[in-house]
């Protein structure tokens, strides 16, 4: 009966290895270097070629490739190369390819609409990497992708943090660029809050619900604020009523503040903890 000899392709002599990738049938990682952010308006699309040309927003025209490696997002959701088309406003996450001499897409993000000169909201993502973050609006809930440089000023209060120490889920206030060219990259980012940071809170109880465990508080700063609590955790929080003076520590946790502890101003006895 013949042998049968099982050859391990890794072992020969230029042969393919059959673990991790293969440059023939996986498409080569991208090259390695810095992202860079831009945003425009398409003005021409070859499908064949899988090349687009960019109006840059400031002035210029870039030629963007892209590939099986891109991942292009309309309106947040996965889509295909069928959705570029002339004329849609895009933010583009590209990076160099020296090899080849051409600019490559990482990203492409359609239906975005173009960063104000101010925006407020809760951190979604946060890339290191590539110097970029992803921040959910608070006035019309849309995504805004924005980059980060070594000029960009990052302070949590007065305390100057790096991009590192941005987390997901912290809100934050960011002051974008003032040359139009340049609109998708941060100067000031401001922590408001970090999940797990703990806030005092002194004002007017507004609202109460002991079934929900939620209570609103009238802030001294002029905004109303919705706190999370456990009516069985929290000792003493029978004797809350709506319109008393309170005194509220609470810790921010990524989506809502949750109370720790109570003290309802006139009666230093009446301190709820949880």
């Amino acid at each position: 009966m013949p042998k049968t000899e099982i050859l391990d392709s890794s072992a020969t002599s230029g042969g393919l290895s059959t673990s991790g990738h293969d440059p023939i049938l996986d498409p080569p990682p991208f090259p390695s270097g810095t992202t860079t952010l831009v945003g425009g308006v398409i003005r021409d699309v070859d499908r064949i070629r899988n090349r687009m040309v960019i109006k840059v927003f400031g002035g210029g025209k870039w030629k963007v490739s892209f590939d099986e490696r891109t991942h292009i997002f309309q309106n947040g959701a996965e889509a295909t190369p069928l959705a570029l088309k002339k004329g849609e406003r895009v933010y583009v996450d590209t990076i160099l390819d020296k090899n080849n001499h051409d600019i490559l897409a990482r990203n492409i993000r359609l239906g975005v609409a173009a960063p104000p000169a101010d925006a407020s909201g809760q951190v979604t993502a946060v890339d290191t990497a590539h110097g970029q973050v992803s921040l959910r609006d608070n006035i019309n809930s849309v995504p805004v992708y924005f980059g980060v440089d070594k000029e960009t000023q990052i302070t949590n209060g007065n305390t100057p943090i790096s991009l590192a120490a941005l987390k997901p889920g912290a809100l934050v206030n960011v002051k974008f660029s003032a040359q139009s060219g340049n609109r998708g990259i941060a100067r000031q980012i401001n922590v408001i809050a970090m999940p797990g940071a703990a806030f005092t809170f002194a004002g007017k109880l507004a609202y109460l619900d002991m079934h929900r465990g939620l209570l609103a508080v009238q802030n001294v700063d002029g905004k109303t604020y919705d706190i999370h609590f456990s009516p069985q955790e929290l000792s003493g929080s029978r004797n809350l009523m709506v319109g008393q003076q309170v005194t509220i520590v609470a810790v921010f946790q990524g989506n809502d503040y949750t109370a720790q502890s109570v003290r309802i101003s006139g009666d230093p006895g009446a301190e709820s903890k949880q």
